[in-house]
């Protein structure tokens, strides 16, 4: 697939003036922290194993501003309940079968094609598939999968973020605030009332500020390659399937936004001749005081990357969608070297390793799946730069080289 048809395909709302966190149209009619994964080098898988706990100490600042976030400084993009969060949702093999009437009578039949973009999460074993087609319009599934499990998408910033769904102690339902931080989505949570960043999986405004989240690593790629790597995996079902905060609501899923995304990627090339425009899609990773972004384009021309961020090491890739994947090279205290595989595989210590799911499927290591490198799906450069401000980017350039349009 067409490196510029994925991005498309996972862009979904990214462009300005769509749904989900632009907020300023509905196509319907009708009135988007520190990481907790898992170890590194225990290979349980992503989200698999014992649930994270909740952290007990507060922050106090967040990107160089004191906490709590002043009101003021949060922009209101859309009424609180333009946004519907799913709250019960709806899994199935495929869309096969679904109708859905609209308001105005009409039929449709929405299919998930192979290049659609998902988000994906494996807990205990178990896969399943958020279709951005749904997440773009809703930014919020708060599910019971292993555990309260909260997914979220930003289609302003192309970020998705999944974590425990949990405010302290207490399992609690997240939903769209209608307002904007640092062109972010804002969640709020039923328990408290709270805001939360959803780029910083952190409390902003509210009796919960300061308090984080704990981070669940997710992979952002095709429908297709979803399900390749995951043939027994299960996909939320689109409503009024999957019910909502606000009940039923009737969407046509059918429709796609990638004429409108595709103009806004060239639009943004011609503007940006050299360096990273702020919409390049990039994997970020985080370890200690070191971070750097992992630029699409840069991973394509390389096929493989081998390197360390702080003392993870790691590799990064793509997989035959085009689609970013970084996991951390440790496995059972050996740091393995990895070469490539054919479009769907990478080789190292003898075995073969999906690019998609971090799972050796022959050899010695049989069986093992990688640690993701990264508890944070591929984003846009200019939310990562937000987060870490300090980071450097694979290719030698450093961050504020990389800020020319």
């Amino acid at each position: 697939m067409h490196r510029r048809a994925f991005l498309a395909a996972i862009g979904g709302g990214a462009a300005l003036g769509l749904p989900g966190c632009a907020g300023l149209e509905d196509p319907s009619g009708r009135g988007s922290p520190t990481s907790t994964g898992a170890t590194a080098g225990t290979n349980r898988g992503p989200g698999e194993g014992s649930e994270p706990t909740a952290e007990a100490e507060r922050v106090t600042s967040l990107a160089g501003q004191p906490l709590p976030i002043p009101s003021s400084e949060l922009i209101v993009a859309a009424p609180g309940d333009a946004i519907p969060a799913i709250t019960d949702p709806a899994f199935g093999a495929d869309w096969a079968g679904i109708e859905i009437e609209l308001d105005d009578g009409t039929v449709v039949r929405p299919r998930l094609s192979s290049t659609d973009g998902v988000m994906g999460v494996v807990r205990n074993g178990e896969a399943r598939a958020y279709p951005i087609r749904v997440l773009a319009r809703h930014e919020i599934v708060n599910d019971r999968f292993h555990g309260p499990l909260l997914v979220t998408y930003c289609p302003l910033c192309a970020s998705g973020m999944t974590a425990i769904r949990r405010v302290g102690d207490e399992a609690t339902i997240f939903e769209v605030s209608g307002k904007l931080w640092k062109s972010n989505l804002v969640l709020s949570d039923r328990a408290t009332g709270s805001y939360w960043s959803q780029l910083y999986a952190t409390a902003i405004n509210g009796g919960a500020t300061g308090r984080r989240l704990s981070l669940l690593p997710s992979s952002l790629t095709t429908w297709g390659e979803w399900q390749r790597a995951y043939p027994d995996g299960r996909v939320l079902l689109p409503p009024p399937r999957s019910n909502t905060v606000v009940g039923p609501v009737t969407y046509d899923y059918s429709r796609s936004f990638v004429a409108n995304y595709e103009e806004t990627r060239r639009e943004s090339a011609e503007a940006n001749r050299g360096g990273l425009h702020p919409k390049t899609i990039v994997l970020g990773v985080a370890t200690g005081a070191a971070a750097r972004a992992y630029p699409l384009p840069a991973v394509l021309e390389a096929g493989v990357i081998e390197d360390r961020v702080g003392d993870r090491p790691v590799v990064v890739t793509t997989g035959p969608d085009d689609a970013l994947f970084g996991y951390d090279r440790r496995v059972d205290g050996a740091t393995l070297s990895f070469a490539p595989e054919g479009p769907r595989h990478l080789r190292a210590g003898g075995s073969r390793w999906r690019r998609v799911s971090g799972v050796a499927v022959d050899g010695p290591y049989a069986g093992t799946r990688l640690d993701q490198a990264s508890d944070l799906s591929p984003l846009f450069w200019i939310i990562w730069q937000e987060r870490h401000p300090e980071t450097s980017v694979y290719g030698g350039r450093g961050a504020s080289e990389t800020t020319d349009e």
